[in-house]
């Protein structure tokens, strides 16, 4: 009997993926629970497993656009005993043609006109042999000079370039931001923080918070709790547009921007306003390696209501980040640089950074995304705020 190998439900409102590629060889032995086959859909990329152990035999080719339930592979059980038989099979056959041989004379009179009739054949296809002489006959100069002319290799133009087509993920990012744009009305207003406070914190207590914990204590979780901490005060930021309705979620669903290999992915942290910071820590620490690893699971990727997103690891000093649609707001972290302030009267270095909250202003006022960006700056600048909600 085979075990199929299935396309297995790819998440909300997604009905389609792209075989990337297989991870065995058709006819391999694949193991119980091995993965065999990478799938890429319109948000992230994922793996599916062999239910069995077994003989594999590839049905769909990689590359092959498929759908939840699709039949792509089957996994053969006791496929090597078969092919054991077979061989036994063949030994057999050479002994048996002797003894049928001498009475079948007759019949083997007959044959050789067959073969006569097909040994022409073979001295004919030698003819195509002959290609030394074909590869003689069109001069390669000659050959390497018609590109000019041709369109592949334009060299009058001087374009050196390969094509390749965009992955399904990449070709859904795109579409998505130029979404945003046309749908949402984008703005975006900045602050800067100072975070000497934090990172002293950071350095008293970062020891002692990841032996209790098992976890270290990351800016981005920090930067969470922030973001969570303003989010109760300015909660139509949490919101969304749907048609003529605006959805109020009751709990904060947070995602975190994760740059991978096959492009930028959004995993959620769920309910993220219920969780400690330790607990935090770890959900988005988890998320992050299981989108570098393409192990997100659909479910993770979907229900977001706000975004964090960190250019700063990059380098960047400042940008303007595009909202994740539906969703009406998205900060984004930056660079922490030392730079000349004033602090009462005095001009000092202090680790700053340029944080920017980009929001839906069908939905959000100036104002509130203000406050809310402004709350955000005094949390992190006063982390005694996030511990005592004030």
């Amino acid at each position: 009997m085979a075990a199929e190998i299935r396309i297995p439900p790819l998440g909300e409102s997604i009905n389609e993926a792209t075989l990337v590629r297989w991870l065995k060889e058709d006819g391999a032995h694949v193991e119980a629970d091995e993965v065999v086959l990478e799938l890429e859909t319109e948000k992230a990329a994922m793996e599916v497993q062999a239910e069995t152990a077994g003989r594999l035999k590839i049905v769909v080719p990689a590359g092959s656009q498929v759908t939840p339930g699709t039949v792509v592979g089957r996994i053969t059980e006791e496929a090597a005993p078969a092919r054991k038989d077979a061989a036994s099979e063949t030994r057999q056959a050479p002994a048996d043609k002797p003894r049928v041989a001498e009475p079948v004379g007759a019949a083997r009179a007959a044959a050789p006109k067959e073969p006569q009739r097909a040994e022409p054949a073979p001295r004919a296809e030698p003819v195509p042999r002959a290609e030394p002489a074909r590869r003689a006959e069109p001069p390669r100069p000659a050959a390497a000079a018609a590109p000019d002319g041709d369109g592949r290799r334009p060299a009058a133009s001087g374009e050196d370039a390969e094509r390749e087509p965009m992955s399904q993920l990449r070709r859904t990012i795109a579409a998505r931001l130029v979404e945003a744009q046309r749908t949402a009305a984008i703005l975006t207003t900045f602050n800067e923080i100072d975070l000497g406070e934090l990172q002293t914190l950071r350095a008293r207590h970062r020891e002692r918070f990841k032996a209790r914990h098992g976890v270290d204590l990351g800016l981005m979780s920090l930067f969470a709790r922030a973001v969570i901490h303003a989010l109760r005060e300015v909660a139509i930021l949490n919101a969304r547009i749907d048609g003529t309705d605006v959805v109020k979620p009751r709990h904060v669903h947070l995602g975190i921007a994760v740059s991978t290999p096959r492009g930028l992915v959004v995993p959620v942290v769920r309910g993220a306003d219920g969780l400690s910071l330790a607990a935090l820590e770890q959900a988005i620490g988890d998320v992050a390696r299981r989108a570098r690893e393409g192990k997100l699971a659909p479910g993770d990727l979907a229900g977001g209501t706000f975004t964090i997103t960190n250019g700063g690891v990059f380098g960047s000093l400042l940008s303007t980040p595009i909202l994740n649609p539906p969703q009406s707001g998205i900060l984004g972290m930056h660079k922490i640089e030392e730079r000349p302030v004033a602090r009462q009267g005095q001009v000092v270095i202090r680790p700053m950074m340029y944080v920017a909250l980009s929001y839906d202003h069908r939905l959000v006022d100036g104002e509130q995304a203000v406050t809310f960006l402004v709350r955000v700056k005094e949390a992190l600048e006063d982390p005694a705020r996030m511990v005592l909600e004030v």
